[in-house]
């Protein structure tokens, strides 16, 4: 019984203590030629007529507005490019 409950408090103290971790894609999001290598989270895009290149292996999701605000106006699957004369920012699932 005591080797049971001592494991599973072994068990317990080991899933607290591995934090949350954020997921970063891995591979290279490219904006308007500015490489961002394993991203996560919202990118600015920063000039007009912008691209978008994923070579990670996420899906980027390109916005309308400003700090991934907006309408999605189009996911970037990885291996894809997209060119936009609207977007204002992109986020990486």
């Amino acid at each position: 019984m005591s080797t049971a409950l001592g494991a599973l408090a072994a068990a317990a103290a080991l899933a607290l203590s591995v934090p949350n971790s954020a997921y970063a894609a891995q591979g290279l999001l490219v904006i308007n030629g500015a490489a961002h290598e394993d991203p996560s989270g919202c990118y600015p895009v920063d000039r007009f007529p912008s691209s978008v290149a994923n070579y990670t292996d996420a899906i980027a999701e390109v916005h309308s507005g400003p700090n991934c605000t907006g309408q999605v106006e189009w996911l970037v699957y990885p291996g894809e490019t997209y060119f936009t004369e609207t977007a204002q920012s992109v986020f990486v699932l």
